[in-house]
């Protein structure tokens, strides 16, 4: 049964607790976007300002070979400035690529009643999440966007918990793309003085989760997001999109770039990787890495899917910049904390651009 838009209340049952997510919305034959859907003026997105970002992709088999020290330059660069860039030939099989779009499609698809048992508040394994927007009890506008969160602790208890839909894909790409993150992140680190190895990288990745991201088709795209303004909390986001378009990253005000402040588009690349820097990586390297403020736009055309893996830190770890880099810099520019802390602030708030990070800035006034 369609729910009614103008109750919120049977609105918000109707979404998120009958499971429904925004698909069950479009699928009862809406024609206008529900009023808690509403963006405010400011966070709406008008495609006809963007500009699409032209940076070329980034060849990472290159990295194997003569060239390595000229990519791994290039890997720094793109990190110290907009904190957002594309990878090919990056050892992920193209044909699994291919085969997550349509299994995120399938899962999406499936009857709300076998998608609802992975809800947060009944779902049967805490490694599993099934959800829609981002803090739906903290939102002034929820977002246009329903999920699937998959946390991975070790092979077994994926192969037991996941949904039997995604689980065995899903898993591939996590493993398939561990020796590229890995690839990345030795050299971010090797400019900041420290050197990965199998002891000590867990401190940085230890944590994986892999996500399915369904964008159903808006009545009124220019009313909604999909995401709104946010950085990632971990350390390296890999992200797949298919090739309908829509994430938006801001080029920051504080580097030597053309479209300074201005929203520009991610544009799908086929086979490509998009690759963003996480809060971690800019506290671990005492701001000189950019996390990346993204966000992602609807559309009336086509549903969209795009599939990340975030990795971050343990619960348990505790983070602070790296003292080498606190020593040439002179001092640090944010405080040592627990993880989970940083967690529990980033997920019990709604998106609000760069403001995550304050949780860890030292003040300086």
């Amino acid at each position: 049964m369609a729910p009614s838009l103008d109750d919120e209340s049977s609105l918000f049952n109707f979404v998120v607790r009958d499971g429904n997510g925004v698909k069950g919305i479009v699928d009862s034959g809406i024609s206008k976007v529900p009023r808690p859907y509403i963006q405010p003026a400011a966070e709406q997105i008008n495609k006809k300002n963007a500009s699409k970002c032209e940076i070329p992709p980034i060849d990472l088999s290159k990295l194997d070979g003569p060239e390595h020290d000229e990519v791994a330059n290039q890997i720094v660069r793109a990190a110290e400035t907009l904190g957002f860039f594309q990878v090919v030939n990056h050892g992920v099989p193209i044909q699994l690529l291919d085969t997550l779009k349509q299994t995120a499609h399938n899962f999406f698809g499936l009857p709300a009643e076998r998608k609802a048992v992975y809800r947060k508040e009944v779902s049967p394994s805490p490694l599993v999440k099934y959800g829609t927007s981002f803090v739906p009890e903290k939102e002034k506008a929820l977002e246009w966007k329903d999920y699937i969160s998959m946390a991975y602790t070790n092979e077994n208890e994926a192969l037991q918990q996941w949904p039997m839909e995604c689980r065995d894909v899903a898993l591939q790409y996590l493993k398939t793309s561990h020796e590229m993150v890995k690839k990345l992140l030795d050299a971010l680190m090797a400019n900041l003085g420290v050197e990965l190895d199998d002891s000590n990288i867990d401190a940085f990745i230890g944590k994986k989760m892999v996500n399915m991201n369904f964008y159903p088709t808006c009545p009124n795209p220019e009313l909604t997001v999909g995401v709104g303004r946010h950085s990632d909390m971990g350390t390296l986001t890999i992200l797949l999109q298919d090739g309908i378009g829509g994430l938006y990253v801001k080029v920051p005000e504080d580097i030597d770039m053309e479209k300074k402040g201005e929203w520009v588009e991610i544009p799908p690349i086929p086979g490509a990787l998009v690759i963003n820097i996480g809060d971690m990586l800019q506290i671990w390297s005492n701001g000189r890495y950019k996390s990346a403020e993204h966000r992602v736009r609807t559309t009336s055309t086509k549903s969209r899917v795009s599939i990340p893996i975030f990795t971050s830190p343990q619960a348990t770890q505790k983070v602070a910049p790296l003292p080498q880099v606190v020593e040439k810099d002179g001092m640090a520019h944010y405080r040592e904390f627990l993880f989970s802390d940083y967690m529990n602030s980033f997920f019990g708030n709604a998106h609000d651009g760069k403001k995550s990070l304050d949780f860890a800035k030292v003040n300086f006034s």
